[in-house]
This record gives C-alpha cells, sequence and structure tokens, in this order.
C-alpha cells in the first residue's frame, strides 16, 4: 500500500522542537510533504534559523520517515522562507503558550 502524507506527519508528530516541547507538525513547522513512488520530500522550518541543533531534528525527521513501510528514501529540506511564525501553530497551542 502506497505511503501517505498522513502518515508522514505522523511520523513527523514524533519530532519534538527542544525548545517549546511541541512537535513540528503542531507547531507548523512541516511545510510541504511529496511523496513520489515511495520517494518522501519534507520542506519544513524551524523556529529559529540559529537553532543548535537543527541537523538532529533533519536527521530526525528522515529516520521516522524512512521507517514507514512502503518509503524507499526520504529528503528533508530545511527552509527559511517564508519565515516561521506562531501564527502557524494551531490556536489551542498558541493559547497554552499565551501568545
Amino acid at each position: 500500500m502506497p505511503i501517505t502524507e498522513k502518515e508522514v506527519r505522523n511520523a513527523l508528530r514524533n519530532v519534538k522542537d527542544p525548545e517549546l516541547g511541541f512537535d513540528v507538525v503542531v507547531l507548523g513547522l512541516v511545510y510541504d510533504v511529496r511523496i513520489d513512488d515511495g520517494r518522501v520530500h519534507v520542506r519544513m522550518s524551524l523556529t529559529s534559523p540559529m537553532c543548535p541543533v537543527a541537523g538532529q531534528i533533519v536527521e530526525q525527521a528522515k529516520g521516522l520517515i524512512e521507517s514507514l513501510e512502503g518509503v524507499q528514501d526520504a529528503e528533508v529540506e530545511l527552509t527559511f522562507e517564508p519565515p516561521w511564525t506562531p501564527e502557524r501553530m494551531s490556536p489551542l497551542i498558541r493559547a497554552s503558550l499565551g501568545l
């Protein structure tokens, strides 16, 4: 059965932002998921371009995607265009953080 965007996003819910403690999906850091015949490309951002664990976050995301059944290859592209802002978070999470 082919991999779905929902499965990829569910896997990425296990990648936590170390500063805020929420996952990258809830924070709105996953900008795009493309799937082409078992090859997954994820375009994502971080809450700060100066994140000291950026490499670890990208590698964790890549590893989680590659562990999914039906995935032959995964690429995680880090971007800061457009820059992430708290408005990308779900309203409930924003409210819990007082934003």
